[in-house]
């Protein structure tokens, strides 16, 4: 059985977990392949709504698996928070597995993290100030600490006490910060060793089993195409590869078992952070869709910055990502309004572009070239079928399609777990 990746075509919070969350019915085991708690996915399930952040969205479903990839940093503490919130409303996490090779967010990563934005001032990427970052440093520095060094108790303190012998350095006489201790830190990560022990397991031979035995495995990044640390608006990006080529990596597992790469695309666009987004409106139009449509960070609660649609970062998407389908969310926001612009092409000093331009510095520069689409009044967040649109909202969706080079197979018309419009079986 085939596998299908799950991926954000814009700069992430586009509505992936609404997306997970619709095929959660249809698919066996769920995987978060990169990323930590600096994402978030909310999903609206009746008048219950649920932000999670590391737990993969699978969660939700009673009958699937929902697996932590070896691509994901893990804030160990937060999984923990994150696993007891959901019992308390009686959902149950007895299922999750956790790749022994994810590595961990330790203390000095979280410090690192936030004493480095703050001296960078307007200079700053915008991170969420959680160790991401500096995590994921370390693992490619070969200094990281990962899960299954949880289960070895020497190996963890020396781990623990090489890292610091260093990071403190840094945190004391560059930052006059105070030095983190050691001991303290073994008995804390050994404390979480007890509670996580159940769910370590090598996802990558259970993934690879349950492929061979015809399971439908469903791959889910977290942020979107234009944060990729290779592909997306560096240096204002994440610190992984939430592409559809990341997830191979991240899951371990090969890319000839994927056939179903799906984006996701809001009917707008938004993006949290800092970094160049030629579509950005900061004026009341602006401040209308943060509004409407509720744009605020799942994971820091910071008003995300609004925009038209960008049909060339859409391109770009598919092309990266080898999109066979798109999800569009958020249609229902642009209700109401009698034109909406669509950016389809820049201009940067006076040359006009079809396709993001090769250089920082261009793209920084972007201007977009719109062309307008009537809108329509007619409330949509009741339809169930695509002729149950207005013939204005077909038409843009239709436009989009055509701009995006790849297919609308569904289209979220509301928050609401059942108000999505299945244009075609996503599985």
């Amino acid at each position: 059985m085939p596998a299908a990746v799950l991926v954000g075509a814009q700069w992430g919070d586009e509505g992936k977990g609404k997306a997970t969350d619709l095929l959660g019915g249809d698919v066996d085991y769920v995987v978060r392949y990169q990323g930590g708690n600096n994402a978030g996915h909310t999903v609206v399930i009746g008048d219950q709504k649920y932000a999670l952040h590391l737990l993969p969205t699978g969660i939700l479903s009673p009958e699937v698996v929902p697996v932590i990839g070896n691509g994901v940093v893990i804030d160990p503490g937060v999984l923990l928070s994150e696993i007891d919130g959901l019992a308390a409303r009686g959902i149950s996490a007895e299922r999750l597995l956790i790749s022994a090779n994810a590595h961990l967010i330790m203390p000095h990563h979280k410090a690192l993290d936030k004493v480095t934005e703050r001296y960078l001032g307007k200079a700053k990427i915008g991170t969420t100030g959680r160790g991401i970052g500096p995590a994921y440093g370390d693992k490619i520095a070969r200094m990281g600490v990962r899960v299954q060094d949880l289960l070895d108790p020497g190996i963890l303190a020396k781990k623990i006490e090489v890292a610091l012998t260093e990071k403190n350095q840094v945190l004391t006489k560059v930052y006059n910060r105070r030095g983190i201790e050691p001991q303290a830190v073994l008995e804390e990560y050994l404390g979480y060793a007890e509670r996580l022990k159940p769910h370590i397991a090598d996802t990558s031979l259970v993934l690879s089993k349950a492929l061979d035995e015809d399971k439908f495995v469903l791959l889910e990044g977290g942020q979107g195409t234009l944060l990729d640390i290779d592909h997306g608006t560096y240096p204002f990006v994440t610190s992984s590869s939430p592409t559809s080529g990341g997830a191979c990596a991240g899951a371990g597992i090969p890319p000839n078992r994927l056939t179903k790469i799906i984006g996701i695309l809001k009917a707008y666009t938004t993006r949290v952070g800092s970094g160049p987004f030629p579509t950005e409106l900061t004026d009341e139009m602006g401040e209308w869709l943060r509004t409407t449509g509720g744009e605020y960070g799942v994971t820091t609660g910071r008003n995300r910055r609004c925009g038209w649609f960008d049909a060339v970062i859409a391109r770009y998407a598919t092309r990266i990502n080898g999109v066979t389908d798109y999800f569009l969310t958020k249609l229902d926001v642009l209700s109401g309004l009698e034109r909406i612009p669509v950016c389809v092409a820049y201009e940067v000093d006076g040359v006009r572009h079809d396709e993001i331009p090769m250089t920082q510095t261009d793209f920084h520069h972007a201007k977009p070239i719109y062309e307008e689409f009537p809108g329509w009044q007619e409330d949509i967040t009741g339809a169930k079928t695509f002729a149950d649109l207005p013939p204005n909202a077909q038409a843009y969706v239709r436009t989009l399609e055509e701009m995006s080079g790849a297919p609308i197979s569904a289209i979220g018309v509301g928050p609401g777990r059942d108000q999505t419009v299945v244009v075609r079986p996503l599985v």
